[in-house]
């Protein structure tokens, strides 16, 4: 093949986010940390679902028009970093040929190149070992070969056997996945984008993997049929619904499909099982997500979790404000905080202390850039500061700005934490550069730990990790795990206070009683008498515990 026009690109498109999303699960369990966030491969087969139907919608032969509506459908569905990195690499590769009708095999080596150095571009300190570094090798590669080679299908056959190995090299890049064992979850994710590209350069069919995939069509028609029953959002009896697949493990409970159908359904309604010998993929819609989650690790691990509020979906269709159906405000405001948060009793003590708008997200369900653009669209303001709250969602949130017709900066807080002391530092009055720097100092003084539980086995920073056990984490890092709540608490506790500590907040989660989290509250009180405890139900699924330390 001499050449490669619109048409052909498209069907490569719509391989490479085929067999991404057919692999989207193991992508996820790549995941570094031992904690219920795995969402890489689901963030990137959002996001690259979203830039393929955008090309579906938009192919032409002419291929830089093409490529066009890819990196835009790709731009407002990214989803954490890897998706927003996999935008922006097919940004600069759209950039690049945008006048191009069609690609010589030199042209595509240099608009992979291209892409490559958009990428690079974007993030503001990039880690070698990621997906950006197997992006990297493999246009480079592209590269070299096309200065010999002008078969558009060879040389894509180098790129992808080049991006397979850089792959495999990025344990020895990135010391934690050595640590861990296993390979960089983007890179990973990327090569599979890449696999189907190539298969369909080639006119071969990729394997399929495990048919579960039905169940997306099995969900959609039982939502169809709830939310056409829906009056008002205050008709959702069981708010949140939830998606995850667990993988049958030895020494867990024997899988027994009625009976698991039996004891979920106590749990809520819209209940739907799919399951083999190896796995079994949930959808139910509950009121407690973090118990139904609990409940599927008896029976073995959790992947491809995923959990949506489906009254804020609702609200959003509907055009309710996020209030409890008053009526959707139309009024310009001058200035809005918009943040990210999971969990009503968090988002609703975040808006008591500033936010405009809290948008339904964090760990397992990371918005897309587009949610944060509508988001901040709905309210009307002239000037707004988007507070993350996750790591994982600052590059969307910083892609969501500038696509804003207004003026719009982030505060990269990377929890509620951290968020909260954000919010507290906001002055209405102040330039939005000015609160940038004010809101961003704020929110490095306070101190940041949460609790949840151990999806695998691993050993990370010299801690030994126990599936299902419960983790203590202390500004990013895994300091303890244990079988017992009240141990791993109560150590975590003790890395976090100390005799400067002035203000301690704890947030207790869905599986957490009030009693416990007061006995919490003692115990700190025992490691600095002098420090104030605040103490409010979050509401959030699967951290029993935040704790915010000022």
């Amino acid at each position: 093949m001499k050449s490669l026009n619109g048409i052909q690109f498209a069907d490569m498109v719509q391989m490479g986010a085929h067999h991404l999303y057919q692999n989207a699960d193991y992508v996820d369990a790549l995941n570094v940390f031992p904690v219920p966030d795995g969402d890489t491969g689901t963030n990137m087969n959002l996001s690259m679902t979203s830039g393929a139907k955008e090309t579906e919608a938009h192919a032409q032969e002419h291929i830089g028009k093409t490529a066009g509506a890819l990196s835009k459908g790709l731009l407002m569905g990214a989803r954490g970093n890897s998706g927003v990195i996999l935008s922006q690499l097919f940004r600069g590769f759209g950039k690049s040929i945008a006048n191009e009708p069609e690609l010589s095999a030199v042209k595509f080596a240099e608009a992979l190149q291209h892409g490559v150095e958009t990428a690079y571009k974007a993030v503001m300190k990039p880690v070698e070992g990621t997906i950006l570094t197997v992006a990297k090798d493999a246009a480079a590669k592209g590269m070299e070969v096309s200065k010999t080679e002008t078969d558009v299908i060879a040389l894509f056959e180098a790129v992808v056997t080049e991006a397979k190995a850089s792959l495999e090299r990025t344990p020895d890049l990135l010391p934690v996945l050595k640590e861990v064992g296993v390979v960089d979850s983007g890179g990973q994710g990327l090569v599979y984008v890449y696999e189907g590209f190539l298969a369909s350069l080639k006119g071969e069919q990729l394997p399929e993997k495990h048919a579960h995939n039905t169940m997306d069509d099995l969900v959609s028609a039982e939502h169809h049929k709830n939310i056409a029953g829906f009056m008002d959002t205050s008709d959702i009896e069981f708010g949140y619904c939830t998606e995850f697949m667990v993988k049958f493990e030895e020494g867990k409970k024997e899988f027994n499909e009625a009976a698991f159908r039996t004891d979920l359904s106590g749990y809520g309604d819209s209940l739907l099982v799919i399951s083999d010998d190896e796995v079994a993929k949930i959808h139910i819609h509950s009121e407690e997500p973090g118990k139904v989650l609990t409940y599927g690790q008896e029976y073995g691990s959790l992947i491809s979790m995923k959990i949506e509020n489906m009254r804020q979906q609702h609200i959003d269709i509907v055009g309710e404000d996020f209030r409890k159906g008053e009526p959707k405000k139309t009024a310009t405001h001058p200035y809005a905080v918009v943040t990210v948060a999971m969990g009503e009793g968090v988002a609703e003590l975040l808006r008591s202390i500033g936010a405009s708008y809290v948008i339904e997200g964090g760990q397992t369900m990371n918005p897309s850039t587009e949610d944060i653009v509508n988001a901040v669209k709905s309210i009307g303001a002239e000037r707004v500061l988007i507070l993350p709250n996750n790591k994982n969602i600052i590059m969307a949130a910083e892609q969501a700005a500038e696509l804003l017709d207004i003026e719009a900066a982030v505060v990269p807080t990377k929890d509620v934490p951290q968020g909260m002391a954000a919010l507290l530092a906001f002055n209405a009055n102040a330039t939005v550069d000015e609160n940038l720097n004010t809101m961003t100092n704020a929110s490095k003084q306070v101190k940041s730990g949460s609790v949840t539980f151990a999806v695998r086995d691993t050993s990370i920073d010299g801690v030994t990790i126990t599936k299902d056990d419960f983790m203590g984490i202390s500004e990013g890092k895994i300091v303890i795990s244990d079988a017992s709540l009240e141990r791993v608490t109560e150590e975590l506790a003790k890395k976090l206070i100390d005799e400067d500590s002035e203000i301690v907040t704890i947030l207790f989660g869905e599986d957490v009683n009030e009693s416990d989290a007061e006995k919490l509250g003692g115990f700190i009180e025992t490691l600095n008498s002098e420090v104030e405890v605040e103490i409010h139900n979050g509401k959030q699924p699967l951290y029993p515990y935040i704790i915010s330390v000022e």
